[in-house]
Formats: C-alpha cells, sequence, structure tokens
C-alpha cells in the first residue's frame, strides 16, 4: 500500500479558506524568540518556508513578490541612492534592489537572524546578493531603526514584513508611517506589503489614509499574482513625499540592464490600472 501525501496547509480565518502544498519531507523546524520557522521541501513548489504557520514564500513562485515589492518602487524615483529594506530577512528584495546599478547602499534591517541563515541555506538563489558591498544586512527592530534614522537620509524605504499581527504589527500605524515620511528625502518613496485585496481592502484603505496623514503627497495600490499567498492575489502600496506617482521612468524599465521574470515596464503600468472595485473603495 502506498503512503498518502502529506500537505502542509494553511488556514486563513479572515478570509474563511485555506491553501496547501504538496510535501515530500521537513527540511527544518525550530522556535526562535520571535516565531517559528519551518521549511519543507515540496513536490511541485520548490521550498517552502512559513512562519507561525503562515507561508512566506516558495522557491516557484517568490520571483512575483520580489520583483514587484522592488522594482516598481525603484523606476518610479528619479534616482535611488540609498534603500532601506525593513523585514525581507529571505534577501530576495535585496537582490531585486541591488540589481539597480545606481543604488549605492542597501540596508536590509530584519529582526529574526535565523530568518535569513536558513534562506541563506535553504532559497541560496535569494541570497546572491548578500555579499554585495553595497548591502548591509542588519538584524535588529525595524520599528526603532526607522524611529532613529536621520532626517532626509533615504531614497526609498521597502516595508517586506509578515502580516501586521506580532513582530509586524507596528509596521502597519501612523507612528512608524510617520519616522518613513520623517526619514526620506524629498520625492522619496514607501512601499509596503500591503495583504490580498479581495480580501483585506478595509486595511489597505486604512494604510493609505494614515500614509496620507503623516504627509504623502500620493499613494497608489498595485496588485499582482501571488499563488502561495492567501487568495492567490496580493498588493503593495507606495506613498510618495512630495510628488505624484503617475509615471516612473519607464523608458528605463524598457532598457533594464538585468533579467526579470515577470515585471516589466508594460506590467508597471498595468498594475497601476485598479480592478473596478478597488478603484470604488479607495477613491481612484
Amino acid at each position: 500500500m502506498s503512503t498518502p501525501p502529506s500537505w502542509f496547509i494553511e488556514e486563513v480565518d479572515h478570509s474563511g479558506s485555506a491553501i496547501g502544498f504538496r510535501v515530500k519531507r521537513k527540511l527544518h523546524e525550530e522556535q526562535t524568540p520571535f516565531q517559528k520557522i519551518e521549511i519543507y521541501e515540496t513536490t511541485d513548489w520548490g521550498n517552502l518556508m512559513a512562519l507561525d504557520g503562515c507561508i512566506m514564500l516558495t522557491t516557484r513562485d517568490n520571483f512575483l513578490y520580489h520583483e514587484m515589492m522592488a522594482h516598481p518602487a525603484l523606476f518610479s524615483h528619479s534616482n535611488p541612492k540609498r534603500v532601506v529594506i525593513i523585514g525581507g530577512g529571505d534577501c530576495g528584495t535585496l537582490r531585486e534592489v541591488l540589481r539597480h546599478r545606481e543604488v549605492e547602499q542597501a540596508v536590509q534591517v530584519e529582526i529574526d537572524e535565523r530568518v535569513t541563515r536558513l534562506a541563506e541555506q535553504y532559497f541560496p538563489e535569494l541570497c546572491e546578493a548578500n555579499a554585495d558591498p553595497r548591502a548591509q544586512l542588519l538584524f535588529e527592530d525595524g520599528i526603532a531603526y526607522m524611529a532613529a534614522a536621520a532626517a532626509e537620509s533615504v531614497d526609498v524605504v521597502i516595508v517586506d514584513s509578515t502580516d501586521p499581527v506580532g513582530p509586524a504589527e507596528g509596521l502597519f500605524n501612523e507612528s512608524f508611517y510617520q519616522s518613513c515620511f520623517k526619514a526620506l528625502r524629498p520625492g522619496g518613496i514607501l512601499v509596503q506589503q500591503s495583504e490580498p485585496p479581495l480580501t483585506q481592502l478595509a486595511l489597505i484603505k486604512t494604510m493609505r489614509q494614515l500614509m496620507r496623514q503623516v504627509g504623502f503627497a500620493a499613494v497608489r495600490t498595485l496588485p499582482f499574482p501571488q499563488p502561495a499567498y492567501p487568495t492567490g492575489w496580493w498588493s503593495c502600496t507606495m506613498a510618495r513625499k512630495g510628488a505624484d506617482l503617475s509615471g516612473f521612468r519607464e523608458r528605463g524599465a524598457h532598457s533594464k540592464s538585468f533579467p526579470t521574470r515577470y515585471y516589466s515596464a508594460d506590467v508597471h503600468k498595468a498594475a497601476l490600472v485598479l480592478p473596478e472595485f478597488m478603484r470604488e473603495a479607495l477613491g481612484e
């Protein structure tokens, strides 16, 4: 008799749904001071990392998220020299940021060092830029880091966090957005993962309102596919200091000197056009 397949299942209360992946074996499990980390080898999606039971990434589809967290913001900025990534411990967003030659420094501030060390072991392709001399990996509280950041010292802040619960809860409030606004130079951009628009539209609306309250002149939400996350559809929200977000360096995106698997100038333009239900709810 053959052994029935084993599955990793994430149940999602807020959407009344679940997502699952067939797994061959568990590669690693540990409880850090911050969260439980599990890593599995799946049958069809490569390796899978989960934090506190929530799927963070798979080998097969992480490029969608990492490219959309990095490239729309960096191509929307005229000259992004200094980038700060809050979270992003798997280092995939850092890798995408450092594909941009104009970036002179990228600081990744991840609270849990074990996420990064396990990514280096089980997702080494995401950590290719960790040794880049422009990269600085810090393992500390991102909220405190941004609160202490010098005024007008950063061009782009990327908040690559887990869901707004537990260690990440403080990354979705007015105080944190105020810290980011202060640290950004004129024309600077904040971009934050903003959950699935199909089921978390109220959260996205609140995020956008708080970003505007602290002084950001323009806010845009960009949806994109993400099969490994609840509903299979995700979003990031960009906010800009002192300028709009209707355009981007389209010529630069068309002629980019590095490969991507999802992002392109045309995808960027398309992502700026929201579905009708989002336009109506968000007032665009």
